[in-house]
């Protein structure tokens, strides 16, 4: 199973009725190209005249790409509550679900690629005449400021805001018209680049990245998407052996809208352990 950033609308009528199938996915490029694309600057190339508002950015960037050389290989738990609003945004259907979620990250040739398995631990009862969204890969959303894709955005500052107490350098992206995008929507068959734009909270002093905003408006509307708003908020935890430390994806809110549907799935990561042939470790989250 591909570990992209995906979401999946299905609707299934009874035996008397018709099947309908849409899948709406978000998919980084690197997963269906064999090379990076033209408008992407070459892995690890941090420009050398960043303005000083953009410090925390240049951090940011060097810390993503270590993240997925150094954190590759990741399992933990997930809990899943897929939610159907009414036109009042309230919720009129839900399904809670629970999952063994294990992510891998490898690069060769120059692209970088994405392996996702869940196992479900606690299945949902499935109401068969409900549409519900299904979304998985949140870690390809740090792409966007990942050192392949400088050239893909304009970046530019957007204050600091506080978070439980710390304060955090927040900068905001927009995509570059006709640049290439780590996201892409899949629809019967055909990929879409996706324009994201949205926000970022980053630690002056690490680069880690705290909180991820990112949407796409109504400019795909003739696809039948109306919008999408994700918002992914991370927490650091902690490795033993060697010692060390990482802010990984705490909990993800997701809504999409279709002018006819409001989705909203909501997840929560815990449990974090590192996995390879030789180490198998907990993780746990820093106080």
């Amino acid at each position: 199973m591909s570990g992209n950033f995906t979401l999946s609308a299905k609707y299934s009528r009874d035996a008397t009725r018709t099947k309908w199938w849409c899948a709406v996915a978000l998919v980084a490029a690197f997963a269906v190209a064999a090379s990076p694309c033209g408008a992407q600057a070459p892995p690890g190339e941090i420009p050398v005249a960043a303005p000083p508002q953009l410090d925390a950015l240049v951090l940011a960037r060097k810390y993503v790409q270590e993240y997925f050389e150094k954190f590759s290989d990741l399992t933990c738990k997930e809990f899943v509550t897929q939610i159907v609003l009414n036109g009042s945004g309230h919720s009129i259907y839900r399904e809670n679900s629970a999952y063994d979620y294990q992510f891998q990250a490898s690069s060769a040739s120059g692209s970088l690629k994405f392996n996702e398995t869940r196992e479900t631990r606690n299945p949902a009862y499935r109401d068969p005449a409900r549409t519900l969204l299904v979304t998985t890969g949140f870690a390809s959303l740090l792409l966007v400021a990942h050192p392949m894709y400088e050239t893909s955005y304009v970046f530019e500052p957007a204050g600091v805001e506080a978070i439980g107490g710390v304060s955090y350098t927040m900068i905001r992206f927009v995509p570059v018209p006709g640049a290439s995008s780590p996201a892409s929507l899949r629809l019967r068959g055909k990929n879409y680049a996706l324009p994201m734009s949205g926000t970022l909270w980053i630690d002056p002093q690490s680069g880690a990245i705290v909180k991820l905003e990112a949407k796409v408006d109504s400019s795909l509307s003739d696809l039948g998407l109306a919008g999408m708003r994700s918002e992914v908020h991370y927490a650091q935890h902690s490795f033993r052996d060697p010692a060390e430390s990482i802010w990984i994806a705490e909990s993800a809110v997701i809504d999409v809208d279709t002018p006819r549907q409001h989705w909203r799935n909501l997840h929560k990561f815990s449990d974090y352990k590192r996995f390879n042939v030789n180490i198998h470790e907990e993780i746990g989250q820093l106080p």
